[in-house]
Formats: structure tokens, sequence, C-alpha cells
């Protein structure tokens, strides 16, 4: 079975955002985290090196789940391969 133009579509809008949502969770994860030890101000009363691993990064994750999940399901509905309701 050969693809549809549809389906290349979904899945080409699918990669993008993956990658997209990759390099930031990349960035947050190895970027800001390097560089945080320079970056030595206080944010939300806590040095921002502690903030960014104890808290922001975390933040960021949640973030990018909710996105996805939400990206995905308005892609899904677009279309027209959402889960059908029992």
């Amino acid at each position: 079975m050969q693809p549809t133009d549809n389906h290349r579509r979904y899945w080409r809008k699918n990669l993008i955002v993956t990658v997209l949502l990759l390099l930031i969770w990349f960035t947050v994860t190895f970027g800001v985290s390097y560089f945080a030890r320079a970056l030595n101000f206080i944010f939300f009363g806590w040095p921002f090196s502690f903030w960014v691993g104890a808290q922001g990064a975390l933040l960021v994750y949640c973030l990018i789940i909710g996105f996805y999940a939400w990206y995905m399901n308005r892609l899904d509905i677009e279309h027209d391969v959402a889960d059908e309701d029992d």
C-alpha cells in the first residue's frame, strides 16, 4: 500500500515538530545547564544555576509534553486520523 499525499504531509509535520521539540529539549538539558554556573544571579530567591537544574528544566519538559499532545491531537483531526470514540 502506497502512502497517500495526506499521509506524507501528516508525517512531515510530525517529524518537523518532533525535531523542533528535541532541539528545545537538548538546549535546555545540555546548553542552559552547562552555562548556568556562568550566569551568577538570583532568580526567584535562588541562584539561577540551581533554579535551572531543579525547577526550570522540569517545567520546560512538562511544557514540551503538553504542547506535543495538543499539537498531535490537532494534527490527527486535521488529517482525519484521529481515534474514534466508542
